[in-house]
Order: C-alpha cells, then structure tokens, then sequence
C-alpha cells in the first residue's frame, strides 16, 4: 500500500538535487574568474541562440512567445509557451496541452516573463504515477529545448492539483515547489474511500440498486442517480437523507445551480438553504459529485484492475458525530423536521453488508501516490471553499501528515470562498503562483493570509475581486492511518 520508492521515479528526472542557484552562480564565477586571468572565452557572437528550441506562436501577443511541442517516451503530448524576455521561472501542469496556451493563466504569466507548460491525461488517466513522472520528463525536454530554469514550479488543478502535490514528493530533483490547486489531497485510496461511503449511504437510504462500484454505462449511471436524488429532494425525508450522506462525506452545504449560477453561501442559520446547498453539491452544475463519482469510478477500477475501496470496518454513526457540527446539526433538525429516527438509519447503516477491496487493486491504485508529507521543496495550496470534487478536508489531511512528518515550515494553505469545482479567477492563481515563486527565490515565505493573498491579487488586475479568506478546514474523516 506504498508508492514507489523516490528513486524509480527519479530516474526520469534529469537534473540533479543540487539548488539550482548555487550551480548557476558557480558557473558565473568560473566565467569571470576566466575573464580575470585571461583565459580564452568564445566572441559574444558564436553564443548558441538563447532559445533554440521553440518556434514563434501566437503572433499577436504582446509577449512575442515562443512555443515547443513534441511527445514524451509514454506517447503522451507536452507543449510549453515561453516568452521572449523569460525570466527563467516554468510553471509545469496537467491538462495544459489543448487549451493551456491562450489561457487567461497563461497570458498573465507571460506577461510577467514566466513560462508555462505541460502535459495531458489523455494517456495516463487515472494513471497518477505515470502522470508525475511525465512531468518531470517535459520538465526536462523543456530544459533541453530552452536552458535550466531557474525555477521550476509544478502546478495544477483538479487531478492537476493532484498531480502536482505528488510531483512536489517524488521529484524535489527536478522542480523547486508546487501549487496544487483544488486536488483532493487525501491520496489516491484515502479520497475515494470516502467518495465511497457517500455512494453507499445514498444507495442504502435513498436509492436502493443504483451502482456504486460497478459502473457499466457511465451515462446511464449518472442520469439514474441524478434523477433519484432529484426525487428525493422532493420530500422531507429524501432531503434529510440526502442531508446525511453529504455530512458523512463531508460535502460542502453550497452548490452550483444546474444553469451553472453561483449562488452566495447560505447563511448557517438557514437550514432549507444549506440543505439545498449539500443537493446541489451532490446533483447540481456542470459537474456534479455523483456524476464524477460514476465516471472515475470507472476508470480508476479499470486503471487498478479491480476495486481499490472499503468500507469495512466503518462506523457511520461516528462520522456522523466527528462531522463538522453545522452539518451535524442540519441533519439532526432535518430528520426531526420529517419525522425520521436518525439512530434507526443509523442502525441500517450498521447493519448493511460492507464493502471489501480487492487487496492487490488497492495496492496498485496506492502506487498513484500515498502522500506522506515528506517536503523538500515548499508547497501552497489553493483551495475552494465549497469545492464538491476536491472535498476540502482533504486539505487538513495533508497538512496533518506534513506536519508529522516536520516539514511544516515548508507548507502553506490558502483558500477562497468560492463555490464549485476550480473556481478560482486567473489573478487568483497568478498570485498563488507568484507567492510560491517568492519563497523559492528569497528563501523565506512572504505573507499568505488572506489579506495579503488578496491584495497580491489585486495588484495583479483581479476581476471579480479577489476572494480569499481565512479558513479551517474540517477533520478529515477518512484517513488510512
């Protein structure tokens, strides 16, 4: 239940762990002590082209980029957009390749000399250590193509996030920090452990027979669940059970509007509102819980040959009371409200047949990555505070095991109050990624409350205003240890 050793997975990587900054300013020293004593230097113009190893793109844009394309050894694509004037700052992510390059992210970094690049999960999937290994192998057909950089920052979102985080452990050689935006940083089983006991509780209490772990037809699954959990919303009972699974999965209690409308946060009074919030969570928007919970259900049991979860030996009725207490309590005034004996659904959630992995698809689906809060490089976090995907739980695990493990000082989460999945501005990322840059170039962190992350970020032009706030997050209710 392990991933693999750092040094496997280190191979791909190209550079050694040496700090970039001492090679470099050796090498300018070597170069003037050359000048000193008279040594033979080649003419300022027999120097190779400063980027040899990008073509012109993107003719119209201020920043006169230069783009590289190609594929990595797996088949899968990368692609990079570096500015003229690159400052040697490369920011490495997931899902790049397709739309990265004219994104509103990528055009505010190039405007400050920062390059930005990538891979896709076209070839890996659910694949997590193929797709952080890819992104020390484009790291270094960047490299290979421009020069070192001077700093190398892994970041993503969603399974980017993900992705980066795990880059962060395995690959301190080749990168000098990461942002992981909105990825569930549970770790592969520990966040679907958890997606799992969601699952079953609404299978259980709200629609005996839909799928839970054996999902033939993706689509059909997801409009089967989508159109049961409507239903339900429809009665005080069905949206008191509903109520319940989100609390035991540790759902936010704000939602997106099936239009895609964002709504304001409840008010934590207001229990018909945060009610409504925690279906949505579930149900509503472009990208509803359940419906994700269908698809990469799928393709993550594909992906470790078998089922990676478990249920067994779950107490639901003790993650009921370790929930986070306004959701405990929404439940236990929904219940009284319809007239449901919380303790007998309590007592049938005990009661039903647990679910067991299969031991060797689990250990497989570990070997995506089992964080273990070993940092050697710093790490900040951007997370949503009413994220349905990348539950925002996950965000204490992770700091927990980091914290364990003494590299606190290495670690900063952020947070905005925003509802749905990723739905950060571009100037909120950019000033996430420019915080990182800081600390890895100075050495030391510079502020990163929420009032310094938000005028951070409208220094930068932020539109809407900028919306970080402080937060704690939750207990995360799922742990492997």
């Amino acid at each position: 239940m392990h991933p693999r050793p750092r040094s496997s997975r280190r191979a791909s990587a190209r550079r050694t762990s040496a700090p970039r900054t001492s090679a470099r300013r050796g090498a300018v020293v070597a170069g003037a002590l050359a000048l000193l004593v008279g040594g033979a230097v080649a003419p300022a113009t027999a120097a190779p082209a400063p980027f040899p190893g990008g073509t012109p793109c993107q003719q119209d844009a201020p920043s006169r980029p230069t783009c590289l394309a190609g594929t990595l050894e797996d088949g899968t694509p990368f692609e990079f957009v570096v500015p003229a004037d690159w400052d040697g700052t490369v920011v490495v992510a997931l899902d790049f390749v397709g739309p990265g390059p004219t994104e509103a992210l990528t055009q505010r970094l190039l405007a400050e000399g920062v390059a930005r690049g990538g891979t896709t999960r076209a070839v890996t999937g659910w694949d997590i250590a193929a797709a952080i290994d890819n992104q020390a192998e484009a790291l270094a057909r960047f490299e290979d193509a421009y020069g070192p950089a001077r700093t190398a920052v892994a970041s993503g979102a969603s399974m980017g996030g993900f992705v980066s985080a795990g880059v962060a452990q395995e690959h301190p050689d080749a990168f000098d920090g990461a942002v992981p935006m909105c990825g569930g940083l549970g770790g592969s089983v520990a966040q679907w452990d958890q997606k799992l006991d969601t699952v079953f509780v609404l299978e259980e209490l709200v629609a005996p027979g839909l799928p839970v772990l054996q999902v033939d037809d993706v689509p059909t699954a997801q409009q089967a669940w989508i159109s049961a959990l409507t239903a339900a919303q429809q009665t005080p009972e069905g949206r008191a059970r509903i109520a319940l699974a989100a609390a035991i999965g540790q759902l936010p209690a704000w939602g997106v509007q099936p239009d895609g409308t964002q709504p304001p946060p409840p008010s934590r009074h207001d229990d018909a509102g945060l009610q409504q919030g925690a279906f949505l969570a579930l149900a509503g928007g472009p990208l509803p819980y359940i419906g994700q919970a269908m698809s990469s259900r799928r393709a993550l049991t594909a992906v470790a040959g078998g089922n990676p979860s478990t249920n067994v030996g779950v107490d639901y009725a003790r993650q009921l009371q370790t929930a986070d207490p306004q959701a405990r309590q929404l439940v236990r005034d929904l219940y009284r409200q319809a007239g449901l004996d919380l303790d007998a659904d309590l007592g049938a959630l005990a009661a039903a047949p647990r679910i067991a992995a299969d031991p060797a698809a689990r250990e497989r689906f570990a070997a995506g990555i089992v964080f273990d809060g070993q940092l050697e490089v710093p790490v900040l976090t951007l997370s949503p505070t009413g994220d349905q995907i990348s539950t925002v739980a996950q965000q204490q695990y992770y700091e927990s095991l980091v914290r364990r493990a003494g590299s606190a000082s290495l670690l900063r989460q952020t947070y905005t109050e925003t509802v749905g999945h990723c739905t950060f501005s571009p100037a909120e990322q950019q000033a996430a990624i420019d915080t990182l840059v800081q600390r890895v170039e100075t050495g030391h962190w510079p502020a990163t409350s929420a009032p310094a992350m938000n005028q951070r970020a409208a220094a930068l032009g932020a539109e809407p205003a900028p919306r970080f706030v402080p937060f704690t997050p939750p207990r995360f209710n799922r742990p492997l240890d």
